[in-house]
């Protein structure tokens, strides 16, 4: 093994799909003079290769990535190198995970989100408490409580305030996964629960601790390779969300079988590459047996419509008259067999059937091919109509004398119904379970893009702050800016995301309040524009604005539109950006344009609708949601509006310039 020998540094191997955290564990570490990064890798291929080519030290080894996750990696990794200490290093912080990665082989599981501050130290110590680093038989025991914890405590943050938000929010994050009703879970991209609340571990049956580290499909029973293909369609990008319906595998007998359906979607880093999965299982017992006892009802009822239903059943001449009846034709048709007898069959048909001679087609049919059938409509002797089902058979004696026809009919007007309804019960349930599928693909999107958009800032935000403030003097000039520019960016990212949730609830709730006053729109606008100048530095905002534009509204909900605008255009668009404002007739439009082609004409109808978000991805996709509910919320409303000859097109925000007209713009709205 590498190692400490000659006084030399110790060695060791980072391994974690995000470059970010890489760089910033990597100059942690040699700022700490402590350890030697000897080599970096992106997924458990790489850090068995790793392990093999370096033999290190130590590898900090990340539990979710593409490929190979690091459960799967740890194992081998030790094959490689036996003599490497391998620390668990994760952004989840289940205990059970630890404990499963202790089984496996690693010295101690260590979470992201805390401090870095005494890394150094507790990598250094792992290695002195497992022994001498050339011998691979000496026993790996967990590290002392103070080295094993990686609960270090944060250093001072710049501003605490802006911290306080930040763990409310993870908080509230973390409280609405674990106490949520539906069962839910991460999963390695190798189908490993790494996260699971109690809503999940009582579904299938199992402690929660005893989740942690298994792989789903072995809950799945007999269906274990349906959900293992699933999860192989996501991963090869050819599904977003997958859903597997599948028995609960090892239930006790005192809880009986139970099926469940499971939604499985990725959560992608900003090259759209899965980093870890977003499990969601509900169960749907109840509904498969209430639609296995509507078919055994359905099959029923079938029997007894074909059983109990009379028949007419009468002969005709050969010329078609009525030459007997019976009490069933008598039910069916109301006629008396004194009021039928001697009349000719047409009788029973539509006057536009009789006019086409219809019924003596039949009859020439029947004799040329033995019999004739049809179903249609038939009148009754009140006039109404039914629909028959009719078999007309020719009849012969025994010299072969073609004597007449026997005519069976039947009433299957209600049976007609009965389809009908099926056909349009069928299409509307057809539409409840996609409206379904798609919130259930809204939910998964929402809080698998949340976790993710939240996970790596605060991470990149807490790590560069705590560097920056301990080691400024000792960092390079590249790597400052590197770590300031992650800072500023991670920064305007969680404010933006928790603006937008924020305001997005309080929309969805009708709990939004508005503070309404006098609202002017040059110095609204020019703010906004100022601000997004300082988060895109170097990036062209143009401003144009009729002066003495005046509006009545809530001044900071307006400018969280304009600046939601003007965001979407800088992050999606082409620069320079433009913002106008101007009036047109009674009402204020605000005018934001990029220079780029514009929206495609498919993203165009569902541009203002929750989680829309486009083949580019990023972000949670409520930001033009918002802007529209707030300008309707001010009595007005948003727009896209498509360029000419390929030009950029514009959104554009319309609010009425005084309170007299947003009333007459309501009551006009539909």
């Amino acid at each position: 093994m590498s190692g400490g020998a000659g006084g030399a540094r110790p060695t060791i191997v980072i391994v974690d799909d995000a470059a970010e955290v890489r760089a910033l564990v990597r100059t942690r570490l040699r700022l700490s003079g402590r350890l030697d990064v000897v080599g970096e890798g992106a997924d458990g291929v790489e850090a068995v290769a790793a392990a093999r080519v370096y033999r290190p030290a130590l590898m900090l080894l990340d539990v979710s990535m593409p490929v190979m996750d690091g459960l799967e990696a740890l194992p081998l990794v030790l094959e490689a190198s036996p003599a490497t200490r391998v620390v668990m290093y994760s952004g989840f912080s289940e205990e059970g995970l630890a404990q499963r990665a202790r089984e496996r082989g690693a010295v101690a599981f260590l979470e992201k989100s805390t401090s870095l501050e005494g890394l150094a130290d507790q990598l250094v110590a792992l290695l002195d408490d497992a022994g001498a680093p050339d011998d691979p038989d000496h026993p790996v025991g967990d590290p002392a409580p103070a080295q094993a914890s990686a609960q270090v405590s944060a250093p001072p943050a710049l501003d605490e305030a802006d911290r306080t938000v930040l763990r409310e929010h993870l908080e509230r994050f973390r409280e609405v996964f674990d106490d949520a009703a539906i069962g839910m879970a991460t999963v390695t991209l190798a189908g490993h629960v790494v996260r699971a609340n109690a809503a999940l571990a009582e579904l299938l049956g199992r402690p929660l601790d005893d989740l942690v580290g298994t792989a789903y499909g072995a809950l799945a029973g007999s269906r274990r390779q349906l959900v293992e293909d699933a999860l192989g369609r996501i991963l090869a990008g050819h599904s977003r969300v997958v859903q597997v319906e599948h028995d609960v595998a090892g239930l006790a007998d005192s809880v009986g079988p139970r099926r469940v359906m499971a939604t499985v979607a990725p959560v992608l880093d900003s090259s759209r590459r899965p980093l870890y999965l977003f499990l969601q299982v509900q169960d749907v017992t109840a509904q498969r047996r209430a639609e296995e006892q509507l078919r055994r009802s359905e099959a029923r009822f079938r029997l007894l419509v074909e059983n109990v239903e009379d028949y007419a059943i009468f002969m005709l001449s050969p010329e078609g008259l009525v030459e007997s009846w019976n009490a069933g034709a008598q039910r069916i048709t109301g006629y008396a067999e004194s009021e039928i007898v001697g009349r000719h069959f047409r009788t029973f048909y539509p006057p536009e059937v009789q006019a086409a001679r219809h019924p003596e087609h039949e009859l020439e049919l029947a004799v040329r091919d033995g019999h004739y059938e049809e179903d249609g409509w038939r009148v009754r002797n009140d006039g109404s109509r039914f629909w028959s089902s009719v078999l007309i058979t020719t009849v012969y004696d025994q010299d072969g004398r073609h004597i007449g026809f026997a005519k069976i009919t039947r009433d299957t007007t209600s049976r007609r119904e009965m389809l009908q309804e099926r056909e349009r019960t069928a299409a509307a349930l057809a539409e409840a379970n996609a409206q379904l599928q798609q919130a259930a693909e809204d939910q998964a999107h929402f809080l698998a893009v949340t976790a993710h958009e939240l996970r790596t800032p605060v991470g990149v935000l807490a790590g560069t702050a705590e560097m920056l403030a301990e080691h400024d003097e000792a960092l390079s000039a590249e790597e400052r800016r590197e770590l300031l520019e992650g800072m500023s960016s991670s920064a305007a990212r969680l404010r933006r995301l928790l603006a937008d949730l924020l305001t997005a609830s309080r929309l969805q709730s009708s709990a939004l309040e508005l503070e309404v006053g006098p609202v002017d729109v040059g110095s609204l606008v020019e703010a906004a524009a100022q601000e997004a100048r300082r988060s895109h530095p170097g990036t062209l905002v143009d401003v144009e604005v009729e002066p003495g534009l005046v509006v009545p509204g809530d001044a900071g909900r307006l400018a969280q539109a304009v600046d939601n605008l003007i965001g979407n255009a800088l992050r999606h668009g082409v620069p320079p950006a433009r913002v106008t404002a101007r009036a047109v007739g009674g009402s204020v439009e605000i005018e934001v344009s990029d220079s780029g082609s514009g929206v495609s004409a498919e993203m165009r109808d569902r541009l203002f609708e929750r989680f829309a978000t486009g083949r580019a991805g990023g972000g949670t996709g409520l930001g033009l949601y918002i802007v529209r509910q707030l300008a309707r919320s001010h009595r007005g409303d948003a727009t896209y509006r498509p360029g000419a000859g390929g030009t950029s097109g514009a959104f554009v925000i319309t609010l009425p310039r005084d309170q007299d007209d947003q009333d007459d713009q309501d009551d006009q709205r539909p």
